[in-house]
């Protein structure tokens, strides 16, 4: 079983300048990421974020993240993922920016990032 280092929420994204001078003005997130998607996290707990992608940017759009650790993690989970018969909507991939993910959609229809940071 995978070891969470955190769960990411994420947030619509019409205007990515506005809602990083709403998250940062309003609740002190600071920025720890503008490309390719807005990334804030709280200064005392860097666990703690919200992501902010361009709208249109992924099809589809997941509800949320989670970090399992390592890139071998997010392996395990596809593979449990596949096993099950659940739906991958975004294959096991990785990314230009360093992580490497695939979304998966959750018995009710939730799409969910499932991802790890790469070495």
């Amino acid at each position: 079983m995978a070891v969470i280092s955190r769960i990411i929420s994420y947030a619509g994204g019409d205007d990515l300048a506005a809602s990083r001078d709403f998250y940062v003005e309003v609740f002190g997130l600071e920025v720890a990421m503008e490309d390719p998607v807005l990334g804030l996290r709280a200064p005392t707990n860097p666990t703690a974020q919200v992501i902010v992608p361009p709208r249109g940017m992924e099809d589809p759009p997941p509800r949320f993240g989670i970090d399992v650790g390592d890139p071998a993690a997010v392996d395990a989970a596809h593979a449990e993922v596949v096993r099950r018969g659940s739906r991958v909507v975004y294959p096991l991939t990785d990314e230009p920016w360093g992580v490497r993910r695939f979304f998966v959609e959750d018995p009710s229809g939730t799409v969910v990032n499932v991802l790890a940071h790469l070495p």
